[in-house]
C-alpha cells in the first residue's frame, strides 16, 4: 500500500511538472513557437535554430560592460569655457571593451602577419605593409634626445607590454578589422568547422575574412572548399544535411557553413564609441546604491585625489600622468608614479568594471568624428557621430565582388601616405543608394557625419539646386589636395587661403582620456579633445570594443531586501 502511493504520488508531480512545462509555452525545444514546425533540421524544410545557445562568449582580451543611463559632458568645473562638453544624459547599450590599451606586442602580431602574407619586397602589396606600420618618428622632439625611442620602442622586448602610439585612427580601425578576422577564424577551428591547415594559409587572397565567410562562404580561403569544410564537426554537419535532404527529397543539402544564427561567430572589433569609451571609464556601477547615484566622479576611481589614501599604498599615484613642470615621474628611488613615458599596462588598478588605464598612460582614439556639441535633442541612445553606411558591391555576374590583387583600393591621406582600405579576400564595399533610402524615415544618405551640423540640408544657405556655397562651410577647414602619378610621385597642394575659421571637418576624430603628457586637468573621463585622423602622436593609442549581442546582463537581477 505505501508503495502505491510513492508511485501515485510521483506520478501527480510528473503531471504537475508537465502541466506547469506546456503552461511555461514553447521554448522552441524542437518545434516552433509560430508554426509548429520542426526547428531541429529535421523537418520537411531542413530549417534549424540554435535552441542551445546561452549567451555571447567574451572574446579575447575583453571585458563585460553593463550598459546604462548616464552623464555624459563635464560635471566639474569648466575654466576653459570651451562649451565644448556640455553635459547630457546618455544610454548606452551593454558592450565589451578591452582591458588594456592595445600593446606592442598585440600591434606587432599583426604586422608580422601582414609582412608573411603580403611581402613588401613584393612591388604588388608593398604599400600594405608600409601602411601598417605605425609611424615610430613621433618620438622625435626638435629641442629633445629620443632617438633610441624612435628605434626601439614598438619592437623591443622591453616595451612588448606597452601602449602602442605612432597610430593613426585609420589604422587603429584597420587593427580592429585584422583582429575580427584572427578570432572567428580561430573559433572556426578550434570548433572544427575548419580544417586544421585553414589558419596557415598566408597567400595573398586566401586568406579568412569575417565577412566574406558569412556572406559569400564558397569564396572564403579563396574558395578553398577544403578549408571552409574541412573540419571533423563541418563533415558531420554535411553528413547530416545529406541525410536530411534525401530524406525529404529537397536535393542539395543547404545550411553546410556556420551562419550568424548559429551564434558561434563573434561580432566585429572596433572602436569605442565616445559614449561608450566615458562610460566605461567612468564605472558608476561601484557608485550605485540600489538605483542612484551617489555623486558624480572626477577620475575613473573613487574620490577627488589622484594619490591613494589606502594605508597599504597610500601616497601611491593612481595614473601615469604630468604632474607638473619638467615632472613625468618624480625623483629618482621614489617615483610618484612609476614611469616617465608610457607605462607597461596594468601597471594601477583598473576601475570598477576592471578596465586599465582608462586615464592616464596614452590618450585614446574612439569612433567619433569630432563635433564641439553632442546633439542630445535628436538622440539620446547609443550617441555616435560618424555613420557612414555601405553595402555589399555586386559584381557584373551578380555575385558579391571580393577584392582581388589587381583592385585593392588605396586612400592617399593628407601627409602623402597610401593605405590599403580593405585586403584581398575581403568584400568590396560602396555606398548605400537609393534602393536602401528611399522613403526611410530614419536615414536618407550613405554619409551621415556632418548630420544637422553644417550640411546643405540644415544650413540657411542651401540653395534650390541642392548644392552648398563651399564659402559658406560651417567648418570651414583647409582642404589639402594629395594626389600621386602613375610612376607614385606626390603632387601636395596645401591649401593656403587666409580664409580658414577652424580645423574641424569630417576628417577629425574624438580622443580621450590624458595621457603621460597631459596635467592632471584630462584624466576627467569627460575631457574631449580631436585630431586629424590620418595622423599620429607619441601619447596617442587606442583599445577595441565589440557589441553585445542579446541580454543587457549577464547575470539575472533580483530585488534586494
Amino acid at each position: 500500500m505505501k508503495k502505491y502511493f510513492v508511485v501515485k504520488f510521483a506520478v501527480a508531480i510528473l503531471a504537475g511538472v508537465t502541466v506547469i512545462s506546456c503552461g511555461k509555452g514553447n521554448d522552441y525545444s524542437t518545434t516552433s513557437r509560430g508554426t509548429g514546425w520542426d526547428v531541429t533540421g529535421k523537418g520537411p524544410t531542413g530549417f534549424e535554430l540554435n535552441t542551445k545557445y546561452k549567451e555571447q562568449a567574451t572574446g579575447p582580451g575583453l571585458v563585460f560592460v553593463e550598459g546604462g543611463t548616464f552623464t555624459m559632458g563635464r560635471v566639474k568645473d569648466d575654466p576653459m569655457h570651451d562649451w565644448n562638453n556640455t553635459p547630457n544624459q546618455q544610454h548606452v547599450q551593454s558592450f565589451y571593451m578591452d582591458e588594456t590599451e592595445v600593446t606592442n606586442g598585440m600591434y606587432v602580431e599583426m604586422l608580422d602577419w601582414v609582412k608573411l602574407v603580403f611581402p613588401p619586397e613584393d612591388e604588388e602589396y608593398r604599400n600594405i605593409y608600409n601602411g601598417f606600420v605605425p609611424d615610430t618618428l613621433v618620438w622625435r622632439n626638435r629641442l629633445g634626445y629620443n632617438e633610441e625611442m624612435t628605434k626601439n620602442y614598438l619592437r623591443h622586448p622591453s616595451y612588448q607590454n606597452y601602449p602602442v602610439v605612432g597610430v593613426s585612427w585609420i589604422q587603429a580601425v584597420e587593427y580592429s578589422e585584422w583582429r575580427t578576422d584572427r578570432v572567428n577564424e580561430l573559433i572556426l577551428g578550434q570548433e572544427g568547422y575548419t580544417s586544421k591547415d585553414a589558419m596557415g594559409t598566408v597567400e595573398a587572397g586566401s586568406t579568412f575574412s569575417t565577412e566574406t565567410y558569412l556572406n559569400t562562404p564558397s569564396l572564403a580561403y579563396g574558395g578553398d572548399e577544403a578549408k571552409t569544410k574541412g573540419g571533423k564537426r563541418s563533415d558531420a554537419r554535411e553528413k547530416k544535411k545529406t541525410q536530411i535532404a534525401t530524406k525529404n527529397g529537397t536535393g542539395e543539402p543547404t545550411g553546410l557553413y556556420v551562419t550568424r544564427k548559429d551564434g558561434i561567430i563573434l561580432p566585429g572589433y572596433r572602436l569605442p564609441t565616445e559614449a561608450e569609451w566615458e562610460y566605461a571609464a567612468l564605472a558608476e556601477n561601484g557608485n550605485r546604491e540600489y538605483n542612484a547615484i551617489r555623486g558624480r566622479k572626477k577620475y575613473p576611481w573613487d574620490g577627488q585625489y589622484t594619490r591613494s589614501g589606502k594605508r597599504t599604498n597610500r601616497g601611491d599615484h593612481k595614473a601615469n600622468f604630468k604632474q607638473g613642470d619638467g615632472d613625468y615621474g618624480g625623483i629618482a628611488g621614489w617615483s610618484d608614479d612609476g614611469a616617465d613615458i608610457t607605462a607597461k599596462v596594468k601597471n594601477y588598478a583598473p576601475n570598477d568594471f576592471g578596465i586599465y588605464d582608462m586615464a592616464g598612460n596614452v590618450s585614446e582614439w574612439v569612433a567619433d568624428v569630432y563635433r564641439p556639441m553632442v546633439d542630445d535633442e535628436f538622440n539620446d541612445f547609443n550617441y555616435f557621430r560618424g555613420n557612414v553606411y555601405t553595402k555589399n558591391k555586386i559584381g557584373p555576374d551578380g555575385m558579391i565582388a571580393i577584392v582581388s590583387a589587381d583592385s585593392i583600393p588605396y586612400d592617399t591621406l593628407a601627409n602623402g601616405k597610401l593605405i590599403a582600405r580593405a585586403l584581398p579576400g575581403e568584400i568590396q564595399q560602396v555606398a548605400v543608394d537609393d534602393n536602401e533610402t528611399y522613403l526611410r524615415t530614419n536615414f536618407d544618405k550613405s554619409d551621415n557625419r556632418n548630420f544637422r551640423d553644417g550640411d546643405a540640408q540644415s544650413t540657411r544657405y542651401f540653395e534650390e539646386s541642392g548644392t552648398l556655397d563651399s564659402s559658406k562651410r560651417m567648418y570651414n577647414a583647409p582642404i589639402h589636395n594629395v594626389s600621386a602619378d602613375t610612376l607614385g610621385s606626390l603632387d601636395r597642394q596645401y591649401d593656403k587661403a587666409k580664409t580658414r575659421t577652424t580645423l574641424i571637418n569630417n576628417e577629425v576624430r574624438v580622443i580621450k582620456g590624458g595621457s603621460w603628457r597631459d596635467r592632471e586637468y584630462w584624466l576627467d573621463p569627460a575631457q574631449r579633445r580631436f585630431y586629424p585622423q590620418d595622423m599620429a602622436k607619441d601619447d596617442l593609442g587606442f583599445r577595441c570594443a565589440m557589441s553585445r549581442t542579446g541580454s543587457k546582463s549577464q547575470k539575472s537581477k533580483r530585488p534586494r531586501n
